[in-house]
């Protein structure tokens, strides 16, 4: 009992870092995602990410695991993760063509507060009215940025909404899933999942690229993807989502920074106060749900 309570927090900040890095590497992609989008179709950089990771994924695995790493518990879970990733991928890459890099992550990261809700209905949980509020804080967020009443607006903004419940969907199946799948075998699904769908449409969309700046673009985003998310499934496997939950803000700033080195855009004071408002609601919603879920823990433990 004892080392497992001290073994705990070193998997906590473990997991912490490994949170940090991937959304480090998710903001590299979505910066990079938006460059390429000028010059490349986003099918086609769409199958770029995924052969990325389909293929250096099984360079990897196939040594270490060999003909083990088909082995899945759950086949189905793993068609359902692979196909709700492509999804939101390419929901993020229409987005990213026509909203800033920041903008658009401020409004993805409504997602853990969707979360929060879903989990605690799937566990028969009352749902305060704290949460609530949090949820509602978000919302109206999301509205102070997208402005639909302003002359600014644009339709494009809309589609990270839709985002958020696949990006929900996805997390939430990714965290039951690393309890009981080997992480590399995840990661093995997903990458040639979305590559042969993908593929289907890539003939109708292949053009020739001239420029090594939008090859070096799509090797960016294959390789950014591929290590971000194959961190985010080993941080679940060693802290809860509960305790992670409020680092994956962190990418909010990382956008941000993203946004201003590469397209030199800073977001205006309403799209500052609409992504503060998320961040906060966030955050707090975040914190409360780690605070229950240490009560928790400690009730059993004593």
């Amino acid at each position: 009992m004892n080392r497992r309570r001290a073994d705990r927090p070193q998997n906590a900040l473990a997991g912490i870092a490994l949170v940090t890095a991937a959304v480090a590497c998710f903001a590299t992609l979505d910066t990079t995602t938006k460059f390429v989008s000028t010059g490349v179709p986003l099918l086609m950089a769409l199958w770029f990410r995924y052969a990325f990771q389909a293929m250096s994924t099984t360079l990897v695995v196939l040594p270490l695991r060999g003909l083990s790493v088909f082995r899945t518990a759950h086949p189905r879970y793993q068609l359902l993760r692979g196909l709700l990733l492509m999804s939101s991928t390419m929901l993020a890459f229409v987005s990213l063509k026509y909203t800033p890099v920041a903008e658009f992550t401020a409004i993805v990261m409504m997602t853990p507060l969707l979360i929060t809700l879903l989990a605690a209905y799937s566990m028969g949980e009352r749902v305060s009215l704290l949460r609530w509020m949090l949820v509602i804080g978000g919302f109206l967020g999301t509205i102070i940025i997208i402005r639909p009443d302003s002359d600014d607006f644009n339709w494009a903004l809309l589609l990270p909404l839709t985002l958020v419940g696949t990006s929900a969907w996805f997390q939430l199946l990714t965290s039951k899933m690393a309890k009981t799948e080997d992480p590399l075998t995840m990661h093995f699904y997903t990458g040639w999942i979305g590559t042969l769908v993908a593929s289907l449409i890539l003939p109708f969309v292949w053009v020739n690229i001239d420029s090594s700046l939008l090859w070096g673009g799509l090797f960016i985003m294959g390789l950014m993807g591929t290590v971000g998310h194959f961190m985010l499934i080993l941080a679940y496997q060693r802290a809860p989502a509960a305790i992670l939950t409020p680092y994956l803000y962190g990418q909010i700033g990382f956008a941000m920074l993203g946004g201003w080195l590469v397209f030199s855009h800073i977001p205006d004071k309403w799209s500052l106060a609409g992504i503060s408002m998320i961040a906060i609601c966030g955050a707090v919603g975040a914190w409360l749900t780690a605070r229950e879920a240490r009560v928790v823990v400690e009730r059993v433990e004593s």
